[in-house]
């Protein structure tokens, strides 16, 4: 029975018989024939061309199998380099993909017996990635092409490139901050002159550049006409006035911390706001650094007192440095000292203001003392460290 003529309702019922997959085990891969069941592919086995094949096949049967195993495997990786790239996609995926053409090499026609021994075959010669997991087989193909590496050694040398600039222009930039800060810093610098004595009896008198215009305080503001009749009292102005203007970029938080927490609280305790507390006799601390490190919390006495006892002449006595040195400074950078159990000090503000006592007790933790005063037996408990000062007469 010969076959049926193109277009004829016969011929295309068989072939949509015939579209889609069929059984593999009735194919016939020698004679590319595929039959649509078992009695058909029976009658194939029977028919004279299919023995005519397999006595060609007895002949060389290695030969066919390796052509056969050869063909697969190349339209089964061409097919996943070309859809699939080198993503990482399920075995049984691409098998399906390539077995949808009818003209495919049919596995039973290869060395392999599953797709599971392909699969690992692909591993084991490298030419993809394989793995196992609970959902099957994954293969990642491995692009050797030499177009596809050749492209991919310009791209990363490229990026190398591309970094080195990025690297060399970071370090540039860089190092131009650098310079930058360094400018900056430089410039923001004041220049500090030593301090040189003239003899005992003159006041070092200070010159300091600053950067901008500084605020006057509001003692200097209520003395400066007074002081304006003398040069030294001019220089004077100045230094303090300079002192106060850098306070916040040379004094550290430690005096910072004297400032706010004593002096300020000796101030608004004091009930005459327009008196100062320093008094000649009294032993006194530097505890500004504008002076220079060898000056900072040296200790001394005040020999003069001026402008409503805020501003005193003070002869220091260490450390020996400095001893001898006679410098003039404001209240606000001078600390009181504590002498110990059995020395005199002075009350300098409140109820028993101006009066001579000695040490009688201190309290450290309170920062606190009890001083028993000069005449009588009378304690005065409690004091704070700010109220008393070591005296000599």
């Amino acid at each position: 029975m010969g076959k049926h003529e193109v277009g004829t309702p016969k011929y295309i019922a068989n072939k949509i018989k015939a579209k889609g997959l069929q059984k593999l085990r009735w194919y016939c891969q020698m004679c590319q024939k595929q039959c649509r069941d078992e009695n058909g592919f029976k009658c194939h086995t029977m028919s004279e061309s299919h023995h005519r094949q397999l006595l060609l096949f007895a002949d060389n049967a290695s030969r066919y199998m390796d052509q056969f195993s050869r063909e697969f495997s190349q339209g089964y990786l061409n097919l996943l380099k070309r859809q699939f790239g080198t993503r990482r996609v399920p075995a049984n995926r691409v098998y399906q993909e390539y077995i949808s053409d009818r003209g495919h090499i049919h596995m039973n026609a290869t060395i392999w017996l599953t797709l599971t021994a392909f699969v690992k075959w692909l591993g084991r010669t490298g030419k993809c990635v394989v793995d196992e997991t609970e959902k099957g087989w994954y293969v990642t193909y491995i692009d050797r092409d030499p177009e596809t590496l050749a492209a991919q050694e310009r791209k990363a040398k490229k990026q190398k490139m591309d970094k080195d600039d990025e690297e060399r222009m970071m370090e540039f930039i860089e190092k131009q901050v650098e310079k930058g800060q360094q400018e900056i810093n430089e410039q923001s610098e004041t220049t500090k002159e030593p301090l040189t004595r003239i003899d005992n009896d003159t006041p070092l008198v200070l010159n300091m550049k600053i950067n901008k215009k500084p605020k006057l305080l509001p003692i200097i503001k209520q003395e400066a006409d007074k002081a304006s009749s003398t040069s030294e009292s001019i220089s004077m102005i100045s230094n303090i006035k300079s002192e106060k203007s850098n306070d916040d970029k040379y004094m550290d938080k430690e005096t910072s911390s004297i400032k706010s927490e004593k002096h300020i609280s000796k101030r608004s305790k004091d009930n005459d706001s327009r008196e100062g507390w320093l008094r000649v006799g009294l032993i006194v601390k530097v505890v500004t650094k504008t002076l220079g490190n060898k000056y900072y919390k040296s200790k001394g006495v005040i020999q003069s007192v001026e402008n409503s006892n805020f501003v005193g002449k003070v002869k220091l006595r260490s450390p020996e440095e400095v001893e001898n040195h006679i410098i003039k400074l404001d209240q606000e950078y001078l600390e009181t000292v504590i002498p110990a159990i059995g020395k005199q000090v002075l009350i300098l503000w409140g109820k028993y203001k101006d009066m001579k006592g000695m040490v009688h007790k201190l309290h450290v933790e309170s920062y606190s003392i009890d001083v028993k005063l000069e005449g009588n037996d009378t304690i005065v408990k409690n004091l704070p460290y700010e109220q008393i000062c070591k005296y000599e007469t």
